[in-house]
């Protein structure tokens, strides 16, 4: 069942446009890329930081979480 919406837009008195409007889930898969011979993406430095620093952060929550866990423990 695939459900669609017409959509007019009125441009001129002269002039109407019409759009097939459908929804993602209704339209027809599309095909993958193949990603095997990409290799590794480049990165600028501004974003190697961010992904450093956020690496960083998400180490120290975890090391926060099991001190809480050991000090609870005891």
């Amino acid at each position: 069942m695939e459900k669609e919406m017409i959509h007019t837009i009125d441009c001129n008195a002269d002039e109407i446009q019409t759009f097939r409007v459908v929804h993602p889930l209704y339209d027809a898969p599309e095909e993958k890329r193949d990603v095997e011979g990409l290799g590794p993406m480049e990165m600028t430095p501004s974003v190697r930081f961010s992904l450093m620093a956020l690496r960083a952060y998400l180490v120290v929550m975890v090391l926060l979480v099991v001190y809480h866990f050991v000090i609870i423990a005891r």
